[in-house]
C-alpha cells in the first residue's frame, strides 16, 4: 500500500535515514526542513495520507505546525504522528494531549520503523477534533 507521507524533519541523518526506509518501501515521501515548509507541503493537492513530524525544529515547530494543521478543514483529518527525541517521563502524553495521533520515539528503529509508521496509515483518517494547547 504506497502512501504519501510528509516528513517534517531538520536533522539530515534523521530525514535521510527515513526518507530511505519509507521509499525503499513503496511510499512516496515529500520533505519539509521546518514546521512552515512542512504546513505549505501539506496544503498542496492532494494532501499527504500521514504526516511524521519532529518537534524542535527552526522557523516553525512540530507543535505549532499541528496547530495549523488542526485549524484547516482541508488537513484536519490527516494523521500527524510525532517522531521526537523528546523521551522524558510525560513527554507522550504531553504529545498525545496536543492533539498528535501517535508518538514514536528517537533513535529509531530501522527494523521495526517501516512497520509502525504503515500501523497509522492502516488505521486511517483521524476523526476531525480540536486539538488541545500543549
Amino acid at each position: 500500500m504506497a502512501a504519501r507521507i510528509l516528513l517534517v524533519e531538520d536533522n539530515p541523518a534523521n530525514l535521510e535515514l527515513v526518507s530511505y526506509l519509507l521509499e525503499a518501501a513503496g511510499h512516496i515521501v515529500l520533505i519539509a526542513e521546518d514546521g512552515r515548509q512542512g504546513l505549505e507541503l501539506a496544503r498542496k493537492e492532494p494532501p499527504p495520507d500521514l504526516i511524521l513530524s519532529d518537534l524542535r525544529m527552526p522557523v516553525m515547530d512540530g507543535f505549532e505546525m499541528l496547530r495549523h494543521i488542526r485549524m484547516d478543514a482541508a488537513l484536519n483529518d490527516v494523521p500527524v504522528i510525532a517522531v521526537t527525541a523528546f523521551s522524558m517521563s510525560g513527554d507522550q502524553t504531553r504529545v498525545m494531549l496536543a492533539g498528535f495521533d501517535g508518538y514514536i520515539s528517537k533513535p529509531i528503529v530501522p527494523e521495526t520503523f517501516v512497520v509502525e509508521v504503515e500501523g497509522y496509515l492502516k488505521a486511517g483518517r483521524r476523526k476531525a477534533g480540536p486539538a488541545s494547547d500543549p
